[in-house]
């Protein structure tokens, strides 16, 4: 095990676990190295539906769909997946549907690929003027207790909430060829 996949465990396992305890039973995802410890935990995990999803907001409409089974899910995705959902999130905001979605930041901390940048330092204000709230983790020690709330302040308060998970505490990423 290398140091990336010791960081990551420090902050995926006790976040799933928070997830877990407040009733998620639906994670949805686009498949994203940051994320991947959470992924894989719900993909072991019998008692969560885990979804592969070919866009971003195919997930909202799947989560919507969830909540009115009266079931509770996730959105997992990276902060390039954000500018794909913006329509999609006007059924959260229409239909008053309780949202939570963990979103992995490019475009920020030591980013190599210009590409990111963009849609990296514009995923907080698109969320928010699509009524998300956004809260922000950029230490190992503190994502679980932020999505723990999150969690809570969507499906206890019927809210959108999105938490981003900083560039920094998922890791430099490195170009490999």
């Amino acid at each position: 095990m290398d140091n990336a996949e010791t960081a990551a465990e420090s902050w995926s396992d006790p976040t799933y676990n928070e997830l877990t305890r407040r009733g998620v039973r639906h994670v949805v995802y686009v498949p994203d190295a940051g994320l991947s410890r959470l992924i894989d935990r719900a993909v072991a995990d019998d008692r969560v539906e885990n979804v592969v999803l070919t866009t971003e907001q195919e997930g909202i409409g799947y989560l919507c769909g969830a909540w009115l089974g009266g079931d509770r899910g996730v959105l997992l995705m990276q902060s390039s997946g954000v500018g794909n959902c913006v329509n999609t999130l006007g059924l959260v905001q229409s239909g008053r549907f309780p949202f939570l979605a963990l979103v992995t930041m490019r475009g920020e901390w030591a980013e190599f690929n210009p590409w990111q940048v963009p849609m990296g330092q514009a995923t907080g204000r698109v969320l928010e003027a699509m009524g998300v709230i956004v809260q922000r983790a950029d230490r190992p020690e503190e994502v679980a207790e932020i999505v723990a709330a999150a969690a809570d302040h969507a499906f206890g308060g019927d809210q959108a909430v999105a938490v981003l998970l900083s560039q920094r505490l998922i890791g430099r990423k490195v170009w490999t060829q």
